[in-house]
């Protein structure tokens, strides 16, 4: 699985203009670093998702972007897998936010794991508390992000899954805080 690959950004926004009726995100303007990954089965979108996992520490907020399908539950479930969580983590469509414990080096800390596909403005954010998941004993997995993007932390990380169904997924992780990258750089 060793397809990690450190990317031009210029080529990357470039690439993303090219793309027909799609408009580059502004969040990709502020990217220090992108690193791009192929997955061809669930379980190897999966395996990404505890190799970061592994990388990840209280305090951390993941941005998972992606259409319906992509596989970004599949990612998270590989997250919540590294982090010691324990039982079944599904997708919080309806319920919006699950909460877990999780462990990573001994410490305790919570895995919130949202979805805010079903939020039709930024303000609902507010009023189901997101933000108050970013804090230093928690890591915050976010699904369908866009809608609060004005809410995220400035050192989030994302992550987009591309493909749906039975295709080939890239997964693209973009960073803008260079802790990050020493932190991904050996993610094999």
């Amino acid at each position: 699985m060793k397809n990690i690959s450190f990317i031009n950004l210029e080529k990357v926004l470039n690439s993303y203009n090219e793309r027909k009726g799609w408009v580059c995100p502004s969040f990709l303007n502020q990217i220090h670093m992108k690193y791009r990954v192929t997955s061809l089965t669930v379980e190897q979108t999966r395996e990404w998702g505890k190799q970061l996992g592994e990388r990840l520490r209280g305090g951390d907020v993941i941005a998972l972007i992606g259409d319906l399908g992509a596989g970004k539950t599949a990612f998270a479930q590989g997250i919540g897998e590294a982090l010691g969580v324990i039982g079944p983590m599904t997708s919080p469509t309806f319920t919006l936010i699950h909460e877990y414990t999780a462990q990573l080096k001994g410490t305790q800390f919570r895995l919130v794991h949202m979805d805010l596909y079903r939020l039709q403005r930024p303000e609902e954010a507010e009023v189901i508390g997101v933000e108050d998941a970013f804090v230093d004993d928690a890591v915050c997995l976010i699904e369908w992000p866009k809608i609060i993007e004005d809410y995220l932390p400035e050192d989030r990380l994302d992550v987009e899954i591309i493909g749906s169904g039975e295709q080939v997924r890239e997964i693209i992780i973009y960073a803008r805080d260079l802790d990050w990258e020493f932190r991904l750089k050996d993610m094999t």
